[in-house]
């Protein structure tokens, strides 16, 4: 079994809407893709947030927790279609 690697999404800088990008290929972030850590998508990681980058060669597991912080308000994020 492969081990999933986790990374730490990222605040697209100067953007007008907040935009996450991957931690890993720095793709954005869908938000259809960004759940809480709970049920269905429940991964083994210590993160309230996670994104699944839907970028064809990367597929990485983000922590949205630090991104989403740095946000006046998280919440807009998951108003504004992505």
């Amino acid at each position: 079994m492969t081990q999933t690697q986790h990374y730490t999404a990222l605040l697209a800088e100067g953007s007008a809407v907040p935009t996450l990008l991957c931690g890993h290929c720095h793709s954005i972030l869908s938000r259809a893709r960004i759940f809480n850590n709970q049920g269905d998508h429940q991964q083994d990681m210590e993160c309230r947030t996670i994104g699944l980058c839907s970028a064809d060669d990367c597929g990485a597991v983000n922590c949205c927790d630090e991104a989403l912080a740095r946000v006046d308000n998280p919440e807009r994020l998951f108003g504004i279609a992505s």
